[in-house]
């Protein structure tokens, strides 16, 4: 294993801002692993972490195959993770909006820059990452439908769901596109949860990446028959949304199956304590996305359903 600064700021008052990247094998760029972006994304970095701890494990025992190289970078925001914010402590942007990056522009452009142009090179690009809303997820791949990437490749990652989704001007300014842009073939993978640890969806999203690993001849890993996923597209799952705003009852968690008619959620009024609505399933499906906030707004998409022959 080889510890090398990827990107580094001198600080004048606090510690230099570093982003520390871990090298695994040598030879051809074949796979990167990138983690948090976000300062709540601790789930990402802890996933992260457990591979950084497997792979030098595989390493010390000569199961990184010839000829490959790999780098895992569990954190490109150690700043904002450091005092619990999401996006960069000074002007609130988010750096995974920021790529290819600019080496002239502001901070988070730099380092968006500085951190592409370690990376831009690998065969394949993994990136865990989170939801603009909050909540919790079924873990799946997320692609785009226009890109480098494939839905046969995703698939080798043995999670239930592969989601493709339509490129948004937005997503321009993301690593998973400029990836795309040269020429890697880049995914995302969402795990269970975002702010809080969740060891048995960070176990699962570890293995998955192994499967991807040992399936590209990457590494040497013996890995239990890969389940097949289903592949849905964005537009095909349904939001279940608010019509009042207040707290947040969740009477069903992500993954579990519901028949059309069951009770999903309520939300209650925060003064008086009485419900003031219950959402419902529109249609048998399995919960794919619940919303993990004590509160919620009005008009807000707090669940998402997709059906489970999709």
């Amino acid at each position: 294993m080889n510890k090398k600064i990827i990107y580094e700021i001198k600080g004048m008052y606090r510690d230099d801002f570093r982003i520390t990247g871990y090298e695994f094998g040598e030879g051809a760029k074949s796979v990167c692993i990138v983690g948090s972006s976000r300062g709540n994304e601790v789930q990402q970095i802890y996933c992260c972490s457990l591979l950084v701890k497997k792979l030098r494990q595989l390493e010390e025992e000569g199961r990184i195959r010839a000829g490959h190289k790999i780098l895992v970078i569990p954190s490109m925001n150690p700043y904002s993770m450091n005092i619990q914010k999401r996006f960069w402590p000074t002007d609130n942007t988010d750096i995974n909006r920021m790529f290819p990056g600019y080496h002239l522009g502001e901070t988070t452009q730099r380092i968006a820059d500085g951190v592409f142009k370690e990376i831009m090179e690998y065969e394949y690009g993994i990136q865990f990452t989170s939801f603009y809303m909050p909540g919790d997820f079924m873990p799946h791949i997320r692609m785009m439908d226009e890109g480098y990437s494939n839905v046969e490749t995703a698939k080798k990652f043995g999670l239930p769901y592969v989601v493709v989704r339509k490129v948004r001007p937005y997503d321009t300014t993301t690593l998973n596109y400029n990836w795309q842009v040269w020429n890697t073939q880049a995914f995302s993978l969402y795990t269970t949860t975002t702010s809080r640890i969740e060891r048995n969806g960070a176990g699962q999203a570890v293995l998955s990446v192994l499967n991807f690993l040992s399936a590209q001849e990457i590494v040497k890993y013996s890995v239990p028959e890969l389940m097949e996923s289903k592949v849905v597209c964005d537009t095909d799952m349904v939001s279940v949304r608010t019509a009042k705003s207040g707290i947040f009852e969740p009477l069903i968690k992500a993954g579990e199956e519901v028949v059309v008619g069951e009770p999903l959620a309520n939300i209650v009024h925060p003064y008086e304590g009485e419900i003031m609505e219950t959402l419902f399933a529109p249609m048998d499906a399995k919960v794919f996305f619940m919303h993990n906030e004590p509160l919620t707004y009005a008009n807000t998409a707090v669940i998402k359903l997709v059906r489970d022959q999709a």
